[in-house]
């Protein structure tokens, strides 16, 4: 099996075997294999469903939605909320509330972010057209096109230019097929492949395996017929799906961090608060049981609800602005994406690209430079570029359709060679009156490295007589933005090209297009540099054009970077030079992969997107893959997000959307882990000195969920501007010292509130301090008015220190919350109040308090809002952010 990225043993064997043998093995005939044929080899090898879409099922997303690190926190204290509170609790007291409680809690969190995935997945899949890959196939005796699910070992297929290899296949025809395998190996280079067996002796390489065609390689051009011999896991490909699957973690480690940070805190209190309550009331079962509660109560059991309402919320807004994202832990690239890297073409530009001229090289119009560039395009068998699209058009020029049709028809293809992003330029052989003749197109540079000679109007001379004519024709059109490309040819007498073919060419002249700036990309851009995402241009044009259009766009072009500048920079001077770098013009894919690792190593988030084949590996290795909804199949499979328009701007409302997302996670998860802290705290203090618990444990749990349940809301808030303003961190790195800074706070007022009720309110109720009453009555009574005093006083403070917490500004002033925060937030006051009034109440300890602590209530709760005030602008200052 193909688990190691290895090339399955069939594959190996067949591809020294000769085609008649491997006919004769599969029992095919020209008629291809029958229905009942297919069904025996599938069952025998398997479907052509690769572990990424085969685990893609709905299980598969149940799993996602509901195991991760914050669920599992939960699901233990759940459990051991069982263990203590049903099977060791005795009859009479036995109460499952907190373990429904905190099960619920998971069920809606697992739901809520279930129901998401799954909605985005129906249209990714749309988009990426899963259900529609087709593959041509010869079954009962017919050539058919069928899914590539559908496809089995022994299948006879034919593959086209344009075609994105189905399977492992072994090739028994092939006339100009040339692939690109750089979804497999990452390197751009085009591969010639045949039909010929492989001399023995084991190739050391997969672009040594001429005669195999491998699953996820795109046919650039050409045609070629074969047999399939591995499918789904079995193929070189599908050993890449659970590496691409893992890749990006950066959501699974963030909250892995936060989570932690959690845990630490709980191995610390929970151990802390057993011993205190031990020694002081004596019972220690009691204590223990305490103690659990004050882990329950450390962790903010909505935490997976809200992440995954914020989550999904923040999805459907981005839908909405032309923006899909396909897993929901990509917010979080979103969120924290400081470096995008864009192709310059179709991303900058409109993607409309025009001939404007044909010249010679002293920059005259030349038919002649126009004639055999139209015979390279049109014989081209590769995936057809922009450019050799604007080329053809020529052939609608009034009175050329006639020209062009006989200038095919005198110069027949013999062969060619197609574009690669090694070589950078295109070959073609055709027939000529006296000589055949090699016709070359492709980059400036290259071509010309490539010339002895240049012609002009019939004669030719030496390449070193014509160079400046070169440099003053092509660098003016270069500095209008203009792309221009070299036109060579050469008289041959064989009809196949070598290598050898494509030195000492003739520079015939220059063909000039022109891509315009799109007219949105500018303020794009700067819309993006000011939410301080750094824009890095990743092309493979020449340096002149994309200085030309970056500088139209606002984008700095002090320093360009060219492919052959960064093969020549060492790996220390690398990291430095991609800081100040924001243009890189004449890449191979394999360069783009490389600055992008660098600045990933840099410590930047970094997205890319892009829409071809070449840009797969990088948008692979990158943070936020993003892919546009035209682009390749294997790309939008590849990307993070899609984008239903090819426009910056939607980019940057979607980037503004994630940080919206992950700004109200992060307000939950600091406000409540802080809350939750102080109020731990303030137990432990508690316990050392009162003869009872501060607070029954039901009631820390409730207090703990309600209060929670009120957060559900948060997904709804406002979000500050200033916080989108820049890229947001999603770790537990800052989580720790923002509990310490802000928990102790609350535990100062939650200490002076014991002290009044121990002192003041309860001896005044009961008659006396809680050492002189006689009773168990009155002291249960006394218990009663503490507690309840205090869960009031905490919540009261928990509600508040949510709006004074959630924004950088004065709250309700220069920073409003959302209607529904407000609402919720307000009615939730008013409901723990009125409860202590209930027989409810009752049930779980609370009781009705004098109107005398109120009036005490609200003069601790101004008070703590001063404190809290005062401490979070002096965090503010010290730290230069809050959330």
């Amino acid at each position: 099996m193909n688990r190691d990225r290895t090339i399955h043993r069939r594959v190996l064997d067949y591809a020294y075997m000769d085609t008649d043998t491997l006919r004769r093995d599969f029992h095919l005939s020209a008629q291809g294999y029958s229905d009942a044929q297919a069904e025996e080899s599938r069952a025998e090898y398997g479907r052509n469903i690769l572990s990424g879409r085969a685990a893609d099922t709905v299980l598969y997303r149940l799993r996602r939605a509901f195991i991760n690190p914050f669920a599992v926190i939960l699901f233990v204290l759940a459990s051991i909320s069982f263990v203590t509170d049903v099977l060791l609790a005795s009859n009479f007291s036995r109460d499952m509330t907190t373990v429904f409680i905190i099960l619920s809690m998971l069920l809606l969190s697992g739901t809520v972010r279930f129901v998401q995935e799954m909605r985005a997945k129906q249209v990714a899949d749309r988009l990426t057209g899963m259900i529609a890959s087709n593959a041509l196939v010869r079954r009962n005796g017919r050539w058919i096109e069928i899914s590539s699910t559908e496809l089995v070992v022994g299948d006879a297929v034919r593959l086209f230019a344009g075609d994105r290899v189905p399977a492992d296949i072994r090739l028994t025809a092939a006339n100009d097929l040339f692939v690109s395998q750089s979804v497999i190996t990452g390197e751009s280079a085009i591969l010639e492949k045949n039909a010929g067996a492989l001399s023995q002796g084991k190739p050391r390489s997969y672009a040594e395996y001429s005669n195999i065609a491998f699953m996820g390689s795109s046919v650039i051009g050409g045609t070629g017929e074969g047999v399939v011999l591995a499918v789904g896991q079995d193929t070189v490909y599908g050993g890449f799906t659970g590496t691409q699957a893992s890749r990006k973690n950066g959501f699974d480690q963030g909250a892995g961090s936060i989570a932690w940070v959690l845990i630490r805190f709980m191995a610390v209190l929970v151990p802390v608060v057993f011993v205190a309550c031990g020694l002081t009331q004596g019972d220690w079962l009691a204590a223990f049981l305490f103690a659990l509660s004050v882990a329950v109560g450390l962790t903010p059991e909505m935490l997976p609800m809200v992440i995954n309402a914020c989550l999904a919320k923040g999805g459907a807004a981005m839908e909405k602005k032309q923006t899909v994202v396909k897993n929901s832990n990509a917010m979080q690239g979103f969120g924290s994406m400081d470096i995008l890297c864009v192709d310059k073409t179709g991303t900058l530009t409109g993607d409309v690209i025009s001939l404007e001229y044909y010249m010679d090289i002293l920059g005259n119009e030349s038919e002649k430079v126009l004639d055999f560039s139209c015979l390279n395009s049109l014989y081209h068998t590769g995936v057809r570029n922009h450019l050799d699209t604007a080329i053809l058009k020529c052939r609608e020029m009034p009175g050329r359709g006639a020209h062009f049709q006989k200038l095919a028809e005198e110069h027949p293809k013999l062969d060619e060679k197609p574009f690669d992003y090694e070589r950078r330029f295109a070959s073609v052989l055709v027939k000529g009156s006296g000589e055949n003749l090699l016709l070359v197109k492709g980059s400036l540079e290259e071509v010309c490295r490539r010339c002895s000679r240049v012609e002009y109007r019939g004669s030719r001379s030496g390449m070193e007589d014509g160079l400046a004519s070169v440099h003053a024709i092509v660098d003016e059109m270069l500095e209008d933005g203009m792309k221009v490309l070299a036109v060579a040819y050469k008289p041959l007498q064989g009809d196949q090209i070598t290598a050898a073919d494509e030195q000492d060419l003739i520079l015939l002249g220059y063909l000039a297009f022109f891509d315009a700036p799109k007219r949105t990309a500018a303020d794009a851009i700067c819309k993006l540099q000011q939410l301080h995402v750094g824009v890095r241009v990743l092309t493979g044009d020449q340096k002149s054009v994309a200085v030309s259009i970056c500088r139209r766009l606002g984008i700095d072009t002090a320093r360009t970077l060219t492919g052959e500048q960064l093969e020549r920079l060492t790996d220390d001077e690398l990291p430095v030079v991609v800081e100040r770098t924001a243009v890189f013009a004449e890449l191979s894919p394999r360069q783009k992969v490389h600055i992008l690792q660098t600045l990933q190593a840099n410590g930047h988030t970094v997205g890319f997107l892009g829409d071809g084949m070449n840009d797969l590996p990088a948008i692979v290795e990158s943070d936020v893959g993003i892919s546009v909804d035209t682009a390749a199949e294997a790309v939008k499979e590849g990307a993070d997000v899609i984008l239903l328009k090819k426009d910056l701007n939607v980019l940057e409302e979607g980037i503004q959307e994630g940080r919206k997302a992950f700004a109200n996670v992060s307000k939950y998860i600091r406000i409540t882990a802080s809350s939750n802290f102080g109020n731990i705290l303030s137990i432990v203090i508690a316990s050392v000195f009162l003869p009872f618990f501060p607070m029954a444990s039901v009631q820390l749990l409730l207090l703990n969920l309600l209060y929670d349940m009120l957060c559900l809301v948060l997904p709804w808030d406002h979000v500050d501007r200033e916080v989108c303003a820049r890229p947001l961190e999603w770790s537990g790195r800052t989580l720790g010292r923002f509990m310490r800074f802000f928990g102790p706070v609350s535990s100062v007022f939650d200490i002076a509130t014991f002290a009044w009720l121990f002192f003041v309110l309860c001896p005044s109720v009961c008659g006396g301090s809680f050492a002189s009453l006689a009773g168990s009555a009155e002291q249960l009574r006394f218990i009663a008015l503490f507690q309840t005093g205090w869960f009031l006083e905490s919540m009261w403070t928990q509600v508040m220190i949510l709006h004074l917490l959630r924004t950088r500004k004065v709250p309700l002033l220069q920073s409003r919350p959302s209607f529904p925060v407000m609402l919720v937030t307000t009615l939730g006051i008013l409901f723990f109040t009125v409860l202590t009034f209930t027989p409810v109440g009752g049930l779980i300890g609370l009781t009705a308090l004098p109107p005398a602590y109120f009036g005490f209530l609200v003069g601790i709760v101004l008070l703590y809002l001063l404190l809290v005030t005062l401490a979070k602008s002096w965090y503010i200052k010290k730290y230069h952010e809050l959330l």
